[in-house]
This record gives C-alpha cells, sequence and structure tokens, in this order.
C-alpha cells in the first residue's frame, strides 16, 4: 500500500513538472513567427527577397554567437535558471513590434528573438535529460517539438486573422500574434519559475575551447552538420512556401499564406506521431524514411506548378523534417554523456544554418526564382541521407 501511495505521488512530481517543461516548448515555437513576419514585413516595406531573408538569417545568426557560452552558463547557474532567462528575453522581443513597425524596430525584434531562443533551444533540451534519459529521450524530444510546432503552426494563421480583424480598430494587424506569444512567455515564466526540477551538477566548468574541441569528434561533427542541415530546410520551407504559390500561380500573399500552415500542420502531425513511432521503431529507418520523404518533396517543388502538388510537397517537407530535430540530438547527447551541457551548445549553434540557408536561397531566388531556392535546400537534404548511414543504436 505504501510502495503504492508513493508510485502515485511519484507520477504525480513528474506530470507537474512535465508541463511546465512542455509549456516552455511552446514558447520555443515562437521562433517560427520569423517566416510569416518576414513575408509581412516585405510586403509592408517593399523589400527584395534578399534582403527580406536577412530577418530570419538574422534569428538564427545568435545561434552561433550564444549557444557554446550558454553550454558554460548552464554549468555554472543551472538548467532552470538559464532556461528562465531566455523566456525573459523571449518576452522583449514579443514586446518590441508593439511599438513600431520601422525596419529598424523589425531587426531588434527579432535579434533578441534569436538571441532568446538559441539560449532557451540550448539549455531546455539537455533539461528534459532531468526527467527522461535513455531510449525514451528521443520520443521525449519529439513530443517537445510538437508542442513547438503547435506554436509554429498557429503563427501565420493569428498573422492573417489580425491583419483583418485589427487592422481597422487597434492598428495591430498581423503584429497581433506578437501580443498573444509574449501573454504567453510570461505564463511560461511563472509556470517554470514555481517547479521544483532536481538537477545534476557537472563535474567541472568548462570554456569556449572544451566545447569546440568536441566538433573534433567525427560523430559530434556529422551531428553538427545535420543540425545545420534540419534547420536550413525547415526555415527555408517556412519562408519560400508561399512564395513558390505567389510566383507560379499568382495569388496574393494573405492566400498564400495558408502554404506556411500547410507545412506546420504536418510538421506538427510528424512531431506527434513521431512521438508514438521513435518508442517502436528504429530510430535509423525512420529517420531514413523521413529524409526520403523530404527529396521527393524538393523534387515536386521544383518542378510542379498546380495547387495541389506544391502543397503536397510542403507537406512532405513538413512531415518528413518533423523527427530530424529530436533524433540528430538525441545522437549527440548520448555519444557524449558527460559533456550535455555542451555537446547541447554545439548542436543549437548548428541552427546557425537558419542563417546560412535563407541568405543562399534569398540569392538563388533573386537569380532564378524560387526553383533556385528549393535546390539550395535540396543539398541539405542530400547530406541527411548520408547521416542516415551513421546513426547509432541508443540502448
Amino acid at each position: 500500500m505504501e510502495s503504492t501511495q508513493t508510485m502515485i505521488t511519484t507520477r504525480k512530481t513528474s506530470l507537474m513538472q512535465f508541463i511546465p517543461v512542455m509549456l516552455c516548448f511552446f514558447a520555443m515555437g515562437f521562433v517560427d513567427l520569423v517566416g510569416t513576419a518576414s513575408n509581412y514585413v516585405q510586403k509592408d516595406l517593399g523589400l527584395t527577397d534578399a534582403q527580406a531573408n536577412l530577418f530570419p538569417s538574422l534569428v538564427f545568426f545568435w545561434f552561433l554567437i550564444f549557444s557554446v557560452p550558454t553550454g558554460m552558463l548552464m554549468n555554472r547557474i543551472g538548467r532552470k535558471k538559464t532556461v528562465l532567462i531566455s523566456l525573459a528575453v523571449t518576452a522583449v522581443s514579443l514586446i518590441i513590434p508593439m511599438t513600431g513597425d520601422g525596419y529598424y524596430t523589425m531587426l531588434a525584434a527579432f535579434s533578441l528573438l534569436g538571441i532568446g531562443n538559441a539560449i532557451m533551444q540550448t539549455s531546455l533540451n539537455p533539461l528534459v535529460t532531468n526527467l527522461i534519459s535513455g531510449d525514451k529521450l528521443a520520443s521525449t524530444l519529439t513530443f517537445g517539438q510538437f508542442v513547438k510546432a503547435i506554436a509554429s503552426f498557429l503563427a501565420p494563421i493569428l498573422a492573417a486573422w489580425g491583419a483583418v480583424t485589427y487592422m481597422p480598430t487597434f492598428g495591430l494587424g498581423w503584429r497581433v500574434l506578437f501580443v498573444i506569444f509574449a501573454v504567453i512567455s510570461f505564463l511560461s515564466i511563472s509556470a517554470l519559475a514555481a517547479t521544483p526540477i532536481e538537477e545534476e551538477r557537472p563535474d567541472k566548468a568548462s570554456g569556449v575551447g572544451e566545447c569546440l574541441r568536441l566538433l573534433g569528434r567525427p560523430f559530434i561533427l556529422l551531428c553538427f552538420l545535420g543540425i545545420m542541415c534540419h534547420v536550413g530546410i525547415d526555415v527555408g520551407t517556412n519562408t519560400i512556401a508561399p512564395k513558390i504559390i505567389m510566383e507560379r500561380l499568382a495569388l496574393p500573399l494573405e492566400e498564400a499564406g495558408f502554404a506556411t500552415s500547410v507545412y506546420f500542420i504536418f510538421r506538427t502531425a510528424g512531431c506527434f506521431s513521431g512521438a508514438f513511432i521513435l518508442r517502436s521503431m528504429s530510430p535509423k529507418i525512420f529517420f531514413g524514411i523521413s529524409v526520403l520523404m523530404m527529396l521527393a518533396a524538393m523534387w515536386m517543388l521544383l518542378f510542379c506548378d498546380t495547387l495541389t502538388a506544391i502543397y503536397v510537397g510542403i507537406a512532405l517537407v513538413g512531415f518528413g523534417n518533423s523527427n530530424v530535430f529530436s533524433v540528430v540530438f538525441s545522437q549527440a547527447l548520448t555519444a557524449a554523456p558527460r559533456e550535455k551541457n555542451e555537446v547541447s551548445g554545439l548542436m543549437i549553434m548548428g541552427l546557425f544554418g537558419g542563417t546560412i540557408f535563407p541568405l543562399a536561397m534569398g540569392f538563388a531566388a533573386d537569380a532564378v526564382g524560387q526553383a533556385g531556392a528549393v535546390a539550395v535546400m535540396a543539398v541539405g537534404g542530400v547530406y541527411l541521407m548520408y547521416y542516415t548511414l551513421k546513426i547509432k543504436h541508443i540502448r
């Protein structure tokens, strides 16, 4: 009887810890509003593709700068406190667009959004290992990505709703999504701050050099490049999906913008199903199937010119790319169990791919159209197929 009561208490405690952490994953998804926002800013300010793609590139540039130092910060103050700092920075970034919609105002907002998300992704993922470990880690991280994808999916819907509903009344327009997400950020701060989570302490503090030297391990380097390709495809599809439809079918942004929702609907569905599939299927097999789906989708986006076919291609990229991050990240953490904070910093630094890919895609699109941008993403897909061969079995 006593042991049964102890198990019930333990389960309640785990659930009370799990819910605030998942709410933080929802806040992590706010970074994906950059694709939708950049399209609206491009329309409002009359920017070129290369100029507009600077916004997502700027957001993910900060992952290069802040990820490794965040890993070191976690060694000193702990993962939970680091996540709280990231949520505070995110909240500030969401308040700034409410003060104006100028080019430099949006640059400042997106910069802070990128900084906050870099800190959050570096600290939140290893925080999960204090609740879940072993062969269940990949599926749990995938479920976190599912929660994150819900926020990503809602961003274009909220922006389109705000553009119609709030433009004549309050003048916020599509920027109403910043108001809603800011409120949720403050709720996340309150929930996590009130949640006790026991963390293991590192044996020693690490420096930047020690973190970067981990890239000398071949498998860690492969994981790092895999994360770069994953986020490059993710941000790239998020950004160019409406542009492909506008270019080939001449639809306005308000209608073409639904393509972004299609991407996130299927990415959300992929994360949700992947959380269960990864509990029974080999990560290597599931990862390979996912990458094949993305490569087939990119072929469709290169050559198809009907709305249905383009939607199918976007959906396949969303579903296929939904579980790449969690598999690669869990593989990296398992490969270096004594340096989880440092490895997390390196892997999140790989999100710098969200800077490289959109910039390259913007120049390619300006040169030869959106097919050029898709071709850039296809390079990342080919690398992920190579990475599939290197995936290890997690015991």
